[in-house]
């Protein structure tokens, strides 16, 4: 069997498991209490955080260990945006915040309502995020539009943004189509207007560098780096005003309560350093695009055989491990059976919309059709792949035959 579904998990990587293992034995305790079993755990996860930081390019005391991406995403949109509305109420509570959340009323007018910036084409996670803040909080959210290829205009971008906007949350690199921002030119636009700028970087870490993007926040998930499910990251600065989403116990720097996850921590750590690692010697040897090759050839050969077969995303700017089609005529549920048959398991999509029977919200943000949309198919690989794929493309070619045909 063939699993060519990295985008959704990836298996936990041999070097990992054996870091973390002792922090699920002996090594057990908890890194808030004081005694010397729990001084262990705690000195295991303050260098987990330095690790980390290190690799993003950032203070140790930014990182926040996190239950994985979604939970990143949630706390970097509703704890910015909420904490500019509390900020409004009580200035003093985050002195040094960028001047653009600033906002105050003219005396005996309402201020306009706490302003967030996202894409159409974002993971659920942002998305029911700003859902949320609009429903609940009465905050106003701009939705921007991509084009066909599901990249944002950083004009678009800065015509969005007012006086009252409290953070702009884009995809590093979109989860469905592959599709990789401009974050040089998104990240100018917000440094430009002194708006934080969240970049939600779950499918970008270990394909594109991390250092550098210009995100005042930065969400990782370590189950797509080869760390296990239950971790993740946001490094968001600690000048920014920042409410908790989880409140309790105070645990890392009273932004995310909850005992801490220290094995998964650690094992992160490890995950993350080895996967930029690899992503650096790769670069270094002119041996980075040796996966986006492979995908090409994939890719051409897939439209070759199937000449109903559509590319979906940005044909150059797209991850080297994502390659997304739609078979129009088909049902891409079907496909995938037809694959899984074959020995290919693959995906439609997001595992996070997975069974859904509506059309996938990235794909009618490009502007493809409802109907073609639900026949999409997303191959993702891992990162060190080095297998010859046309078998693969030929066993596409042969499930989308035996799909129209009905056998």
């Amino acid at each position: 069997m063939l699993y060519l579904d990295h985008a959704a998990t990836t298996p936990v990587r041999p070097e990992v498991l054996e870091a973390m293992l002792p922090y699920l034995t002996d090594r057990f305790g908890n890194p808030s209490s004081h005694h010397t079993v729990g001084e262990a755990a705690a000195s295991a996860l303050a260098d987990a955080r330095a690790r980390v930081a290190d690799v993003l390019g950032v203070r140790a005391s930014d990182v926040v260990f996190t239950s994985g991406g979604t939970e990143a995403d949630n706390l970097a949109i509703k704890g910015l945006a909420i904490g500019a509305l509390l900020r409004r109420r009580d200035p003093r509570r985050a002195l040094g915040t960028p001047s653009a959340l600033n906002t105050s009323s003219t005396a005996g007018m309402a201020e306009p309502p706490v302003h967030v910036i996202t894409t159409a084409i974002e993971h659920e996670a942002v998305l029911a995020s700003c859902d949320y803040l609009e429903r609940v909080h009465g905050m106003a959210v701009t939705r921007l539009a991509v084009d066909a290829t599901g990249t944002v205009s950083p004009d678009d971008l800065a015509a969005a943004i007012r006086p009252e906007t409290a953070v702009v949350s884009i995809g590093y690199a979109n989860n469905e189509v592959g599709t990789v921002q401009d974050v040089a030119a998104l990240s100018a636009v917000t440094a430009a207007a002194r708006v934080p700028l969240h970049l939600d970087a779950v499918q970008a870490a270990g394909w594109l560098p991390l250092r550098g993007t210009g995100a005042d926040a930065l969400s990782i998930a370590g189950h797509k780096l080869g760390a296990p499910a239950g971790i993740g990251v946001l490094a968001v600065g600690s000048r920014l005003p920042l409410e908790p989403v989880l409140h309790g116990g105070g645990q890392e720097r009273d932004r995310r309560s909850g005992t801490e996850n220290v094995a998964g921590a650690v094992g992160l750590a490890v995950a993350l350093e080895r996967a930029e690692a690899e992503r650096a010697e790769a670069e270094r040897a002119e041996a980075s695009a040796r996966v986006g090759a492979l995908r090409d050839r994939f890719a051409r050969r897939v439209l070759s055989l199937v000449p109903t077969a559509r590319l979906t995303g940005h044909p150059t700017r797209r991850l080297p491990g994502t390659a997304s089609f739609t078979f129009a005529g088909t049902s891409g549920e079907a496909v995938l059976l037809e694959l899984e048959r074959r020995g290919v398991v693959t995906s439609s999509g997001s595992a996070c919309a997975a069974g859904s029977d509506e059309p996938s919200h990235v794909l009618l943000a490009c502007g493809i059709d409802p109907a073609t949309a639900q026949t999409a198919v997303r191959f993702t690989f891992a990162h060190g792949h080095t297998a010859d794929l046309d078998p693969v493309a030929d066993a596409v070619a042969a499930a989308v035959a035996a799909v129209r045909s009905g056998a």
